[in-house]
């Protein structure tokens, strides 16, 4: 049996050391054949790496590492071109500054292709190392991956200067690329983000970018049929391991792992999350090890939006990523909490939603945390399990004690009428989160209940206030007639009222009514 390629992203050792390698290379030879300049955005930990270093190797003519792959036939393994690969994880900026690092590392690429390098500044080293590579061995490949970590590294309010300074001098030294257009013979550039192109690549705009092209919507992430393929042997020992039928398997996979798309249409796992869950042959949040960007919440917290299930956007939303104006939603996008459920080619419409359960139960816990000024008191993940199985065992007490423990540590300032976004924002978090084990909804939409749960033996339709009586949350209730498209499932349904009083920070109405 293949062996997992866990944190594998060299292509060379990948194939070498006997690891699983899931074959893109038709998807690579179609890309390299038709065009020159390119651009790929994909969140973190997505194969982006093992891309690049795979186009390398195919550049370089090292045709045994791709032995027995679909291009091994089809490539002209004679002609080779000098690759000049830069990955900003190996460029010490954080330490030295950006221009001096970017100085060092061309210096030692020159060296490599035995090379002297006599022009100053960094921008004027990298259009001289191109010209004179080519000069020497013919038009060079150039891969650059990460290209814009010495940007997201600094995406906070503290750095966020460094981060604009590192953003005008990459702009300039990419820039040179346009014109060294006569001695390359592919530009492959990767990263997280995609920022708008006057931020960047304004001197580089012939660049084509495939973040949301269709045909390499696949071009990294496993689809369902390459992962079945490729890991069947891993795939039947996890089946074996949880005493799951492979059917079954298959379904809670998909539901905790799949879901990436570009296009709406294909999707595909993050190759680190379902490659950890077959070494470790069990259902967890390999997401969320990696944390979630401050920024993030920082976005959340200042527009008071929350509700990220359902995002309509216009496409040219996706290019509104710039450190002078950064938009919430693309930058959710770029990091991999949405991804696209549907776009329409015609209109240039997309529906962005969590991806699966995994990033979404990750978005969930991080929110209630750092919502609460006081997140120590709570376990997330333990909270909202307690919260779920009151309401299994009809514990309306427990229900309220766990709802007035969580919303107790909000600060005093929320409950103002101008900023109680806050309270109805972790309302809305802690019953999405708590629909990842039980029927949970959440609504914002006038005229629907702020949450409704639905366990076997009822269903409890929730309206909360703040500058309202408990009675007047369930006379909405019941005058709205919340109640109307449930009564046709035969189960008990209950309507709660609850006043939060913000003075004293603790649920002071809650009244319950069967309906």
């Amino acid at each position: 049996m293949e062996k997992l390629p866990i944190g594998i992203q060299d292509f060379g050792e990948l194939r070498r050391g006997g690891y699983v390698y899931v074959d893109k290379t038709e998807l690579i030879h179609r890309m390299v054949t038709m065009g020159k300049p390119y651009f790929l955005s994909r969140p973190r930990r997505f194969g982006k790496s093992l891309l690049v270093s795979t186009l390398k190797a195919l550049f370089e003519g090292k045709r045994e590492l791709f032995e027995g792959l679909w291009i091994e036939n089809r490539w002209d393994w004679q002609q080779t071109n000098p690759v000049l690969h830069f990955s900003f994880e190996a460029i010490d900026y954080d330490k030295r500054g950006l221009e001096e690092a970017l100085q060092l590392h061309l210096r030692m690429k020159a060296e490599a292709f035995n090379l002297r390098l006599e022009r100053l500044g960094s921008k004027e080293q990298l259009a001289e190392l191109i010209q004179k590579i080519a000069a020497k061995h013919g038009q060079v490949a150039l891969l650059i991956d990460e290209y814009d970590k010495p940007i997201t590294d600094y995406l906070n309010e503290e750095n966020i200067s460094q981060a604009k300074a590192n953003r005008d001098l990459l702009r300039e030294f990419y820039g040179v690329l346009k014109s060294a257009d006569e001695h390359l013979r592919l530009i492959f550039i990767t990263g997280i983000s995609k920022f708008a192109k006057v931020s960047i690549f304004s001197n580089l705009n012939n660049l084509s970018d495939l973040t949301l092209h269709r045909t390499y919507a696949t071009l990294t992430g496993y689809t369902q049929s390459e992962l079945e393929y490729y890991f069947e042997p891993h795939l039947y020992a996890a089946g074996q391991a949880l005493e799951l039928s492979t059917a079954v398997l298959l379904d809670k996979i998909r539901e905790w792992y799949n879901g990436y798309s570009w296009d709406g249409r294909n999707k595909v796992y993050n190759p680190f999350g379902i490659i950890s869950f077959l070494d470790q042959q069990a259902f967890m949040n390999f997401w969320s090890a990696s944390g979630t960007p401050r920024l993030i919440v920082e976005q959340m917290r200042q527009q008071q939006l929350y509700a990220m299930e359902e995002v309509p956007i216009k496409s040219f939303i996706f290019e509104h990523f710039d450190l002078d104006h950064i938009a919430l939603v693309p930058l959710l996008f770029q990091s991999g909490y949405l991804t696209v459920k549907s776009a329409n080619l015609l209109t240039g419409e997309y529906v962005l939603h969590y991806p699966n359960k995994e990033v979404r139960e990750s978005m969930y816990a991080f929110l209630l945390q750092e919502l609460s000024p006081e997140p120590t008191r709570h376990n997330t993940g333990r909270t909202v399990h307690d919260l779920q199985q009151a309401f299994a065992q009809d514990n309306l007490e427990q229900v309220r004690d766990i709802l007035d423990s969580v919303l107790a540590d909000l600060p005093y300032e929320t409950f103002d009428k101008a900023s109680e976004g806050l309270f109805h924002g972790l309302v809305h978090i802690l019953f999405n989160y708590l629909g990842l084990y039980c029927k949970s909804e959440v609504h914002s939409a006038r005229g629907r209940a702020d949450a409704v749960v639905q366990m076997p033996q009822a269903i409890y339709i929730f309206e909360f206030k703040i500058h309202q009586t408990a009675t007047e949350a369930l006379q909405q209730i019941r005058e709205r007639d919340y109640a109307q498209r449930f009564r046709s499932s035969g189960k008990r349904v209950l309507g709660i009222g609850v006043h939060f009083d913000g003075q004293e920070r603790r649920i002071a109405g809650w009244e319950v009514e069967a309906l």
